[in-house]
């Protein structure tokens, strides 16, 4: 498998509840109730090691103004502000920047602490930001060359099941199972359907896909799907390009013969998807729509485009 994401978190520090303290100190009771019944919202970032040796975060204020929406939609109240969180997050890699050469992956987390039991209680709102160094979600190869999907046989949930707008930590078990069942038949990864039989999302990202005609297409959000913001970065990057890109419910079998499609998230970042349910994606590699995606992303995060430099906070 190209897949690295597994492989072990770890840093020398972490935030919680207001204070930096070291890792093997970040522990939380067994009776948390978060670990009982999944009441928790998250975000994943990224900093990137800029072009002139900086590090700077990527969309860091829209990542935590997501991670408040999830709170207010499960009815949890976080004891900081927007502010407050992005400078736990800033400050975290400031002590820690030399371990963080080549970026870093932070990880917000907000979920319901220990106290009463029970799917009525509602005890304190403790808040983590974590960090270490990630790799490629899906494998450098993947990145490079395009990985393996299948279509699950899981589906994405129902939008009265599912809080789509939310990142919300027990919703994410349906996308474990999803993805475990990709990885054990040999695939890289997983995509859903939603109920109607409409392609969703991966497991952990937004998919585009681009037609034989050249039009670029991606599931609306009145989908299933996470309004994801490496999804929105994407479409900006496309728009800016004078492409357009039409926000369209998408079956399955468009993507069989499709001369293009790719995965976006923070973790995925831009990752090329070659094969879908054994069939051959176009030339089976990265196609120049999503080729240049990826350069112009990687290139935005890295501080090289003028026009998207309000989406970098320079640690």
């Amino acid at each position: 498998m190209s897949s690295t994401s597994g492989n072990a978190a770890r840093s020398e520090q972490i935030w919680l509840d207001g204070k930096l303290i070291k890792w093997d100190e970040g522990q939380v009771h067994v009776m948390t109730h978060a670990l009982h019944y999944g009441l928790g919202v998250f975000e994943g970032i990224r900093a990137y090691r800029t072009h002139d040796g900086r590090l700077a975060v990527f969309r860091l204020r829209e990542h935590i103004e997501r991670l408040f929406d999830s709170a207010h939609i499960c009815m949890m109240k976080l004891p900081y502000t927007v502010e407050q969180l992005m400078e736990a997050c800033l400050e975290l890699l400031r002590k820690q920047k030399d371990q963080f050469a080549n970026g870093a992956y932070l990880r917000p987390i907000a979920f319901m602490g220990d106290g009463a039991m029970g799917l009525g209680a509602i005890n304190p709102t403790r808040v983590a930001v974590t960090a270490w160094d990630w790799g490629a979600y899906l494998g450098d190869r993947g990145i490079r060359e395009g990985i393996r999907a299948k279509v699950s046989s899981f589906t994405r949930m129902h939008v009265n099941v599912n809080m789509v707008r939310g990142k919300i930590s027990g919703q994410y078990v349906n996308s474990i199972l999803a993805k475990r069942e990709a990885v054990l038949a040999g695939y890289d990864e997983a995509i859903l359907l939603d109920i109607s039989g409409f392609v969703a999302e991966a497991s952990g990202e937004n998919i585009f896909l681009v037609n034989k005609k050249g039009v670029i297409k991606t599931p609306p959000l009145s989908s299933p799907i996470l309004d994801g913001i490496t999804r929105d970065t994407v479409l900006k990057i496309l728009r800016d390009s004078g492409r357009t890109v039409e926000e369209v419910t998408v079956t399955r079998d468009a993507l069989y013969i499709a001369n293009e499609v790719f995965f976006t998230g923070t973790a995925a970042e831009i990752t090329p998807v070659r094969e879908v349910d054994n069939r051959t994606v176009g030339a089976g590699k990265p196609g120049p729509i999503t080729q240049y995606v990826q350069e112009t992303y990687f290139r935005t995060v890295r501080g090289q485009e003028p026009r998207y430099i309000e989406w970098l906070t320079y640690v």
